[in-house]
């Protein structure tokens, strides 16, 4: 017996595309049709299951409807020379009328029964003219051409990064105004102290010299009156004698 054709419509058809870089999680949709006036039970697998992750990887379509497949592929580092071998199958079968559970269709489902269609996965590298910042680019060139000719006058509508610029400058200004603050209080205060100790200093020797100066001049009366007492009393020896 003949297997059975696929009855899901595949978009994209063969090729699971992914665009880098790989740096971080790259996600790519499959969309999974049902055409048939039956509901179709789907399953999803892959070659390099470590390396995706599809959700959802199973379920119920009904008659007409569709369901989109998100498939993400994880961080790697990215060889080009080094050609990918990974394939994704989309298996599908008819579900028995008043099926509720999708297990059981797939633990009784025949050989015969089941449809599959297979997809290759294709790395992509961005060129030049993909990458994100040259839209930017042109759209910001575009802007202030666009406004002078209405005559807004040259002001443009500012780039995306510029705000954040302007709070980081502003941040770090506000960090050094608090450091020379901090700074500047701190020379107020060895100032002070500086001139606590030269006040103090003057003091002690203010009180100390005239302290020494009064002693000396107090010892020399009493030194002098002792000499004249001495020498009265040697004359007055003398005379008596």
């Amino acid at each position: 017996m003949s297997k059975l054709e696929q009855i899901l419509i595949l978009d994209p058809p063969s090729d699971l595309k992914f665009k880098g870089p790989f740096t971080d999680v790259v996600t790519t949709n499959l969309r999974l049709k049902n055409p048939s006036e039956r509901p179709v039970c789907f399953k999803v697998k892959t070659t390099a299951p470590r390396r995706y992750c599809v959700r959802p990887n199973s379920g119920l379509i009904e008659p007409g409807a569709t369901v989109i497949i998100s498939v993400m592929l994880q961080p790697f580092e990215y060889d080009p020379n080094e050609k990918s071998k990974h394939k994704f199958m989309v298996q599908s079968i008819f579900a028995p009328s008043g099926a509720t559970d999708n297990e059981a269709v797939w633990k009784d489902a025949k050989p015969d029964d089941l449809m599959d269609s297979k997809l290759r996965c294709v790395f992509e590298v961005p060129t030049e003219n993909d990458k994100p910042g040259d839209a930017v680019t042109e759209s910001s060139k575009a802007g202030p051409v666009l406004n002078a000719a209405k005559g807004d006058g040259p002001a443009a509508t500012p780039k995306p990064g510029a705000q954040s610029l302007d709070d980081s400058e502003m941040q770090r200004l506000q960090a050094e105004a608090e450091r020379l603050a901090e700074e500047n209080r701190q020379l107020k205060d060895d100032c002070l102290r500086m001139r606590r100790t030269q006040r103090s200093e003057n003091v002690v020797s203010n009180t100390g010299v005239p302290m020494g100066v009064g002693n000396g001049s107090a010892s020399l009366p009493s030194l002098l009156v002792v000499i004249a007492a001495i020498f009265i009393g040697f004359f007055l020896g003398k005379f008596i004698l």
